[in-house]
């Protein structure tokens, strides 16, 4: 698959002006975020540097109602009823904050969750989760949209088996997050894998990447046909380290209207 420089801004004869990307990550998968859950509880190794739980705590002290059990997996029924239709065609981020996966969330949410993304086809929507077994356990219960990207984060080679219980489901569009990246992969299968997310760790604490592990995902992206994209190196503060690799950025995320039709 080809690699088109996408700016979240504006665009210049198809590239990122200078101005735009400097010392910026602009490999933001989403532009809205929409949260029929939120709160989780640690599953991996990924979850050690959790974005999410600071935030959380953070609205829960500003008096945010949604988050007044701070980081506590709590269910929202009120956001199924949630209109797109004044918006955009965008992507959308289902659950930013939480796992709709999680062993306590039912399945009859989950596809009242999937219901409202197959009733919003003009937009695209990304499910993100770590919890590939609930997901694949749940695989013939649900309906999968045309407009959704399955994904599921692969922190660290000990859970590449996410990778094939994504694979044998029914979704359309997959995707994998190898994000925070923490390990070489190794000999990884991304056939039938349409995107490869990979991004270091950012933030304090955070834990460093290694550009040989992922110029070796590149190379399994080039040769399996899955698009590899590259979010960011990470680090503390994350704008100093960027988000090229060899000089070059690689930014070919998936697009509403291409995915849509």
């Amino acid at each position: 698959m080809s690699i088109h420089p996408i700016s979240l801004g504006n665009k210049m004869d198809g590239h990122f002006k200078l101005n735009e990307i400097m010392n910026r990550n602009i490999t933001e998968w989403s532009e809205i975020s929409w949260n029929p859950t939120t709160g989780c509880t640690p599953i991996s190794m990924g979850c050690a540097n959790c974005y999410a739980i600071p935030r959380a705590e953070k609205m829960q002290f500003d008096g945010v109602s949604k988050y007044s059990g701070g980081f506590k997996l709590t269910l929202h029924p009120g956001q199924l009823s949630r209109n797109f239709d004044d918006l955009k065609p965008s992507r959308i981020f289902v659950n930013s904050m939480s796992d709709l996966f999680h062993k306590d969330v039912p399945l009859e949410f989950i596809q009242k969750v999937f219901e409202v993304i197959a009733a919003n086809p003009k937009h695209l929507f990304l499910v993100l989760t770590k919890r590939a077994e609930i997901m694949y356990q749940y695989r013939n219960d649900l309906i999968w949209p045309s407009n959704l990207l399955m994904g599921v984060t692969v922190e660290h080679a000990e859970y590449k088996h996410r990778i094939d219980l994504l694979r044998d489901t029914k979704a359309i569009y997959k995707v994998v997050f190898f994000e925070p990246l923490l390990s070489e992969m190794g000999d990884v299968d991304l056939t039938g894998i349409q995107w490869a997310f990979i991004g270091g760790e950012s933030g304090p604490g955070f834990r460093g990447v290694r550009s040989a592990w992922v110029r070796s995902l590149k190379d399994r992206c080039d040769s399996q046909g899955c698009t590899f994209v590259f979010k960011q190196w990470g680090g503390y503060p994350r704008e100093k380290y960027g988000c090229r690799l060899d000089g070059i950025y690689y930014q070919d995320i998936p697009k509403v209207e291409s995915c849509l039709g």
